[in-house]
């Protein structure tokens, strides 16, 4: 029997959602569970979720990023918020989870307004009126003077770099910040804006504490030497990215021997020709030689009779960062490097941190373009959670090369941005100025939740917050150790402007992309998978 209306359309075992029940209300409570879930570990109490994915890793983590990643979400709307916190992820580095716990808000104040009887289309007029006047607001509250900012200047850079690090460490950021600030002011270029980040490298190294942590000017790999020469120094390096060892050749050939003696002539012609590759490499002046693939026994004893050190680097990345460290140029096969091939390393040295053995290759002087930072830890959790609060600091120094503009942190500028918020909607005739009031209240979120993952009464912070404000302390926050009102700039909290400003504006595109949406149909053919289409690209 033939369906009717849309059924009669579409294949059969579709699913056609819409209206403000089926499609928008079900979307905002997507939205808003994604949101709850990563709400708890926003700011520097924040709780720690443990994440298990489909390949059994374990995650405990603080880092929204990380979290709703590994979640693998599969709801489309919710997917939304998921896509917004990756943008923000690559874009800045942090502030992920701001964005999730931001636009979860706004979701909920959009319930509630269309309960009200609002249309969604009249919100979202009402939350793009609100987005834009944030932004003006945002650039009212920069701190004067702070858009001229030296990138070396260490004082500087751990000021700025410690909220971000603290809302993933808290009470480790003294120790962190530093070792951040110096492994990037080391390697920034000549022209801030050219900052890469993939230059500051971590270690991680299981056994001692955080306090045992360092920085090395240069490379830390996790292997140990291949040869029995351990440590040189003023030394030339010749990469050679195919491996050392003797090459076969490209035809097979039958070699017919008569006697003893044509067997050993034939032994010996292969040993004489790999000692004559070795020995070319150690005229040319290196002494180390680093193999992007295996080493041979036979080119080994060579390596040692000519007294060259032999590291082997398996990962082409690792390859790839040795050549930017050292300033060699990775040769294909083993020949005799010239001697705008070679590259120079301070020290090469093999030392042992923790139980493990590690390649330390340092180059103070020479124009160094990669920085390591060593991490030590208890635990491969723990390790991989500082290395995603390195990794905060390190995009947040990108960030601050670009802009380095500044506003108070501890939900001083939220609290700000909700109280004038409130205010401009009253200045507002049309039926998009609760809109706006609502979106203002959702900036309550903030200092709402960094009370209560503190454990302190969030409605009598937010109170004196608002009281403090009305008397003009913009600067005002909130102190979590002393559960009171502080003033940021006396705690030395702030936030990057651009972390900040880039968070609020994802936010609001993506809610109001999840409102605009009025129906949802899933077209799922039956009987099984769909085929492959015809003609088109098979990707892989």
């Amino acid at each position: 029997m033939v369906g009717y209306g849309i059924q009669s359309m579409l294949k059969d075992g579709h699913k056609h959602l819409s209206g403000l029940d089926e499609a928008v209300l079900k979307n905002i409570g997507a939205g808003r569970e994604l949101s709850a879930i990563t709400r708890t570990s926003l700011g520097p109490n924040g709780m720690n979720k443990m994440v298990i994915n489909h390949l059994d890793k374990l995650f405990i983590t603080n880092d929204a990023a990380t979290i709703v990643n590994e979640l693998e979400v599969q709801h489309p709307a919710a997917k939304l918020l998921v896509l917004a916190a990756r943008a923000q992820q690559e874009e800045i580095g942090d502030g992920a989870n701001l964005t999730i716990s931001f636009a979860g808000e706004l979701l909920e104040k959009a319930e509630e307004l269309i309960r009200m009887g609002l249309h969604p289309s009249e919100i979202i007029i009402g939350y793009t009126k609100a987005i834009n006047k944030t932004l003006e607001i945002l650039d009212d509250l920069v701190e004067k003077g702070s858009e001229n900012m030296d990138v070396r200047n260490r004082e500087e850079v751990v000021l700025r770099m410690k909220s971000a690090v603290a809302s993933k460490q808290f009470g480790q950021e003294d120790v962190l910040c530093p070792l951040v600030a110096d492994a990037c002011i080391q390697v920034c270029p000549k022209n801030p804006a050219n900052f890469n980040v993939d230059n500051v490298r971590v270690a991680k190294l299981v056994g001692g504490g955080l306090h045992n942590s360092s920085v090395v000017r240069g490379m830390v790999l996790k292997n140990d030497a291949v040869g029995s020469i351990k440590k040189v120094e003023k030394v030339k390096v010749a990469v050679f990215a195919g491996g050392v060892d003797t090459s076969a050749t490209e035809t097979k050939g039958t070699v017919l021997i008569h006697s003893a003696e044509q067997l050993e002539n034939y032994a010996k012609t292969e040993e004489a020709k790999v000692e004559e590759l070795i020995k070319s490499v150690a005229d040319s002046g290196a002494k180390v030689i680093v193999s992007g693939a295996a080493v041979g026994d036979m080119a080994l004893h060579f390596c040692e009779r000519y007294k060259l050190m032999v590291l082997k680097v398996s990962s082409k990345f690792e390859l790839r960062r040795f050549c930017r460290t050292t300033g060699a140029i990775a040769l294909l096969k083993l020949s005799r490097p010239n001697v705008d091939e070679l590259g120079y390393a301070d020290s090469v040295s093999v030392e042992e941190i923790g139980g493990a053995r590690v390649t330390v290759v340092k180059n103070e002087e020479g124009g160094n373009s990669v920085a390591t930072v060593v991490l030590r830890g208890s635990t491969d959790s723990i390790l991989d959670d500082l290395e995603r609060a390195v990794d905060d600091g390190v995009n947040t120094y990108k960030s601050m090369c670009r802009d380095s503009r500044i506003i108070p942190g501890a939900a001083a500028t939220e609290i700000e941005l909700a109280k004038r918020l409130k205010e401009f909607s009253l200045k507002e005739t049309g039926l998009d100025q609760y809109a706006i009031a609502k979106f203002g209240e959702s900036f309550e979120m903030v200092p709402r939740t960094l009370s209560e993952n503190a454990g302190l009464g969030a409605m009598e912070i937010i109170s004196s917050l608002y009281a403090e404000h009305a008397a003009g302390n913009v600067k005002v926050g909130i102190d979590l150790e002393k559960g009171a009102c502080e003033d940021a700039s006396i705690m030395k909290i702030w936030d990057l402007y651009v972390t900040k400003s880039f968070a609020l504006k994802y936010s609001a595109d993506a809610v109001c992309t999840v409102l605009r949406v009025d129906q949802i149909i899933m077209a799922k053919p039956a009987g099984g998978p769909r085929p492959p289409q015809q003609g088109g690209i098979d990707e892989d």
